[in-house]
């Protein structure tokens, strides 16, 4: 042949292998909530594509909460405009999961376990993990944030008014005690913001800490009624008088504890990068484990979400399913916790190869492990009404702390336009 056939029968040949590659090539739409949470999903999502060049990741623009994200998933489930992937609040997972099975429009994630290999199984993912994407039996999804909430304070505030930074206390009676020793003046000796939450994680925090349910055995009642509510709203009216804590949003509130106004802040240990930046050499930030009155039977919901595959058409199913299998990972996880705080979703992540030379020099970030035995599921409520439910329920509280509505009748009230909505 001719050097110009032989130049041509080349060029014929690399189109032919360029139009294969193009062909092969996969975008995945993806929906996540928070923008704020771009700060691990857009790297994440480089790596990936580092290692799966054929595989392209799109973000749609993130819901502004796993509220919006929810009701944006039911709407496009109507209309057939769903993401390929999605990451689902936890306590939103059972009502979204039951809707979009019905029109069969969420892959069963079971069989795509059991095609790996059975050791790569177990040395990434517990039992554990693996119930908090489980709905009805079925894998819908794989865990890839998982928080409890989690305590941070100021040593030096802590230190003042006479408490121990190295003995946080581990029960709510001696957390206000110590509030109310360090708010002076314009400082604030708490903040436990569920009256202003997104959602209704910290109500929850309240009711599993001390050892009850958030609904009765069968299911169709709250556990929550009677002496136990009360108890739990009598104790957020004290945060505010005699723990100095301030009727704030929470952003507000965040923004004061960064500020060494307040002593004692709770929230989500996927800001804990975010204010320990913000923090600075401001004074010594630390962290501690969430106060437990019943430590027998205490528990903690586990905020977070779970990745689901949504996508329909079947190479886009496969490739979702490697997205996915990265996003849970230990490489995909060790960006996570190092970017925002949140435990590991991976059983390797806390490798030396991976996150044990982090944890080891960044001691506030590791704290959020030693709640892992008390993480319990954060499951909605029956009836398809979970986000309309916290909804009314955070006016009850927020009329409560507020010192406008008593606490008995607040909890009466929320039992019963609870128990109304499950219906």
């Amino acid at each position: 042949m001719k050097p110009f056939g032989k130049a041509l029968a080349a060029a014929a040949l690399a189109l032919v292998a360029s139009t294969a590659a193009r062909a092969q090539e996969v975008t995945l739409d993806v929906l996540y909530a928070f923008p704020s949470f771009a700060q691990f999903h857009e790297p994440i999502a480089k790596e990936f594509m580092k290692k799966h060049p054929q595989i392209k990741i799109n973000f749609r623009a993130p819901a502004a909460s796993y509220d919006e994200g929810h009701q944006t998933m039911l709407r496009q489930a109507v209309t057939n405009q769903l993401p390929d992937v999605y990451y689902s609040g936890f306590h939103l997972l059972t009502e979204l999961v039951e809707s979009l099975d019905k029109r069969n429009q969420i892959l069963d994630l079971g069989p795509l376990l059991k095609a790996e290999p059975a050791d790569w199984v177990k040395a990434n993912y517990s039992d554990a993990l693996f119930s908090l994407g489980k709905v009805n039996g079925k894998q819908a999804g794989l865990a890839f944030n998982a928080s409890t909430p989690l305590m941070y304070f100021n040593a030096e505030l802590v230190k003042k008014a006479g408490g121990d930074p190295e003995k946080m206390p581990d029960n709510w009676d001696d957390l206000i005690a110590l509030a109310r020793k360090i708010k002076d003046g314009d400082t604030a000796g708490i903040s436990y913001s569920i009256h202003a939450w997104p959602d209704d994680w910290l109500w929850r925090g309240m009711v599993l800490q001390g050892g009850n349910s958030i609904l009765a055995a069968d299911g169709k009642k709250v556990a929550f009624g009677g002496d136990v509510g009360e108890k739990i709203l009598t104790r957020l009216r004290t945060l505010v008088t005699d723990g100095g804590m301030p009727l704030i949003d929470w952003d507000q509130a965040r923004q004061q504890f960064i500020a060494g106004k307040m002593g004692i802040y709770f929230d989500t240990p996927a800001r804990l990068r975010q204010v320990t930046d913000l923090v600075g050499d401001r004074f010594t930030f630390r962290t501690a484990l969430f106060p437990i009155d019943d430590k027998a039977k205490g528990k903690l919901p586990t905020g977070g979400n779970a990745a689901i595959i949504t996508a329909k058409d079947a190479a886009k199913q496969k490739a979702a399913w490697e997205f996915i299998k990265f996003v849970t990972g230990p490489e995909a996880q060790s960006i996570v916790v190092q970017t925002a705080g949140y435990m590991p979703t991976n059983l390797r992540a806390g490798d030396e190869a991976f996150l044990g030379p982090f944890y080891k020099a960044n001691a506030n970030f590791r704290t959020i492990n030693g709640q892992v035995s008390r993480a319990a599921p954060w499951e909605g409520y029956p009836g398809g009404n979970s986000v309309r439910i916290w909804r009314q329920q955070r006016e009850v509280i927020s009329s409560v702390m507020r010192g406008e509505l008593a606490p008995k009748a607040g909890i009466e009230r929320i039992v019963s336009e609870t128990e109304a909505l499950m219906k």
